[in-house]
């Protein structure tokens, strides 16, 4: 499964739509206004919230949090020790740990579940110069979840960009 996400710096108020590879609008990322912290939900299109993303207020490093139903489902923040700037760790509610790294800021890297690749995110496939792909890769996969991952991640290396 192929979404194409519009690249644009997420900021408060934002919406745009998450289209499959045939141009089907699937989600909606709703950037929430008037939030003292950096708030978006990605929704159905009927307008139910499937995730809902927020930064952690009052965190040593920059994190995000994505709840679906009002509970926690993953905590996102850049990896510590590690070598590679671009190299983020998702740890999910279950324990289960997802690996983000490549080029965070050049929109190709990849979410990995114990070095499997799950989902894909290039720009190399498009001719759209402001889209990003998310490539699902794995059946089983939970897309909402991973595309919630990739803009959380895209979100938290911009912002650290900005600061230096």
């Amino acid at each position: 499964m192929r979404f194409l996400v519009r690249d644009r710096l997420l900021g408060i108020g934002d919406d745009y739509w998450i289209e499959d590879q045939h141009g089907n609008k699937v989600f909606l990322v709703d950037g929430k206004a008037m939030r003292l912290r950096d708030t978006f939900e990605l929704k159905d299109t009927q307008g139910r919230v499937l995730i809902d993303i927020h930064q952690k207020m009052f965190a040593l490093r920059d994190t995000m949090i994505i709840e679906r139903d009002g509970e926690p489902l993953a905590r996102i923040r850049r990896k510590r020790l590690s070598l590679l700037r671009n190299h983020y760790r998702v740890s999910l509610a279950d324990g289960t740990e997802l690996d983000v790294s490549g080029k965070i800021l050049d929109r190709e890297f990849a979410i990995e579940y114990e070095e499997e690749l799950l989902a894909q995110i290039s720009r190399r496939w498009l001719t759209l110069r402001e889209t990003y792909g998310v490539d699902i890769v794995r059946e089983d996969a939970d897309p909402a979840l991973l595309i919630a991952v990739a803009v959380c991640v895209i979100h938290l290396a911009d912002k650290e960009r900005e600061e230096h």
